[in-house]
C-alpha cells in the first residue's frame, strides 16, 4: 500500500502524462530513440506548437529531459528505465485486456 505522499505524487504525474494520447505517442517514440522536436512533430504529424506544449508537460512531470546538441536541443527519456516501465505497462494492460475481468465490459464498454 502506498503511504508516502511522494509515491502518490509520482504516480499521479505518470498518470497525468499517460492521460493524453499525444503524450503517449511521444513517450513511445522517445522509448525507441532520442529526437529533435521538429523530427518528432513530423513523425507524429502534429504542429510544433502543440508538440512543444506536450513536451513541456512531460518535462514538468519529470519524464523527459532536454539534451543540448550544438545549436539544437533533442529530447530523450529522463531515465531509460521509463522505457522498460512503458513496456511493462503495455504488457500488463494487454494481459488484462485479453482476460476482460470486468463483468460489465460487454454492456457498458468499460475496462
Amino acid at each position: 500500500m502506498l503511504t508516502l505522499a511522494s509515491d502518490i505524487e509520482v504516480l499521479a504525474r505518470f498518470g497525468r502524462a499517460l492521460a493524453d494520447p499525444i503524450r503517449c505517442r511521444i513517450l513511445l517514440a522517445l522509448r525507441e530513440e532520442s529526437a529533435y522536436p521538429s523530427d518528432l512533430a513530423d513523425t507524429l504529424d502534429i504542429s510544433r506548437t502543440r508538440l512543444s506544449n506536450h513536451l513541456a508537460c512531460l518535462r514538468d512531470c519529470g519524464l523527459v529531459v532536454t539534451v543540448p546538441d550544438g545549436r539544437r536541443t533533442r529530447y530523450e527519456l529522463a531515465d531509460q528505465r521509463l522505457g522498460h516501465a512503458l513496456e511493462h505497462v503495455l504488457a500488463a494492460v494487454v494481459a488484462v485486456e485479453s482476460e476482460r475481468t470486468c463483468p460489465d465490459a460487454a454492456t457498458k464498454g468499460c475496462c
